[in-house]
């Protein structure tokens, strides 16, 4: 059995974004030599997450827009008064939301490619940006 690790920076621009990352993950796997086996994606990040959907920019702001109703960047979250944050640099949310989504996925491998439905794609959220990210990809199997 083979393992094999990878990482890739990126830079967000916004508070709230969403980026497609399925090409870089895809690299880090071509790299690999591995054929069948799992890919799992993982952030260092506490305020950012990774998650597996449809590359449609409409429905990333419709989840971007369902993300501030359920969980608003300003509220009253002990978080932010514990660190005294400025009303515009509140973070709380990122946190609350990392939970909700989390910082890892797992794609199946076939092929040397990953598994991923027709409308699939990786993608990475941006919960407290902008910021410079990083992600990294480890592979496993033969």
């Amino acid at each position: 059995m083979k393992v094999h690790s990878g990482s890739f920076s990126l830079r967000t621009g916004k508070r709230l974004e969403v980026l497609d990352v399925t090409g870089e993950v895809q690299r880090i796997v071509g790299e690999s030599g591995v054929r069948s086996g799992l890919v799992t994606a993982w952030i260092d990040h506490t305020t950012a997450a990774l998650a597996v959907n449809e590359h449609d920019t409409d429905l990333w702001q419709d989840i971007l827009d369902a993300f501030t109703r359920l969980v608003p960047v300003r509220g009253d979250y002990r978080h932010n008064a514990k660190y005294g944050w400025a009303p515009g640099e509140q973070n709380a949310h990122a946190h609350i939301l990392n939970c909700l989504v989390k910082p890892d996925v797992t794609v199946p491998l076939e092929g040397g490619r990953l598994r991923l439905g027709t409308w699939q794609s990786v993608l990475f959220i941006e919960l407290d940006g902008p910021r410079s990210r990083s992600v990294h990809a480890q592979v496993v199997g033969e």
